[in-house]
């Protein structure tokens, strides 16, 4: 009687011990090495200055963690996103630094962008609800939403960034300059687009809130 009883005890126990959530990113350190780190180029609250740096603030923090993991070399390998600038930014951060610093620009609020060019407007917003059928180019709203939210861990949140940004990463998809899209998704979309295309739809989504 004791023996079970004593086993029942120790499986309850075993049970609670795997049950024990796990600690969730620390902003203030991710606040601290924002402050050393990045700052310099993506601002303190995640608006950064200059449209080749994108905005980090309110980005979802599953998607920021895997850009920085892809930026970092690992073991003599090279580096899934390649980019010798942020390379050396992240060479130095562990993991948890990464997810620290993705929680803390995640909270911050975003400074929107908004869509300039008026000549480019319909089609920037046709690409965006509809895609284009007869390019094999579906909606950006499928995978990004429709206000540009994104998908968590998934896809990234587009509304507000700088439009230049997200051309420059349409055409590095395109050219497969930029290869971390999981299974080619981006790079398969892109191959499809002309000039005018992405930067119609850049430019809209920029307007996007």
């Amino acid at each position: 009687m004791y023996r079970v009883l004593a086993l029942v005890t120790f499986a309850a126990c075993a049970c609670a011990g795997a049950a024990e959530p796990v600690a969730g990113p620390d902003i203030a350190k991710g606040q601290a090495v924002v402050n050393q780190v990045c700052v310099a180029c993506h601002g303190l609250d995640g608006n950064s200055a200059l449209p080749v740096n994108p905005k980090l603030a309110a980005q979802i923090p599953d998607y920021l963690r895997k850009q920085m993991m892809n930026f970092k070399a690992a073991q003599g390998a090279k580096a899934e996103r390649d980019n010798p600038v942020m390379a050396g930014m992240v060479a130095a951060l562990s993991p948890e630094d990464m997810r620290n610093v993705a929680a803390y620009y995640g909270r911050q609020q975003l400074k929107p962008g908004t869509a300039k060019n008026k000549d480019t407007l319909d089609l920037g917003r046709k690409l965006w609800r509809a895609g284009d059928a007869s390019k094999g180019v579906p909606a950006c709203a499928g995978c990004h939403g429709a206000s540009g939210a994104g998908v968590p861990a998934q896809y990234p949140r587009l509304a507000g960034q700088f439009a230049e940004y997200t051309e420059a990463q349409l055409k590095a998809f395109r050219v497969g300059q930029r290869a971390n899209d999981a299974n080619k998704v981006m790079r398969t979309i892109a191959i499809r687009m002309s000039d005018a295309e992405i930067g119609a739809v850049a430019d809209y989504a920029a307007g996007l809130r």
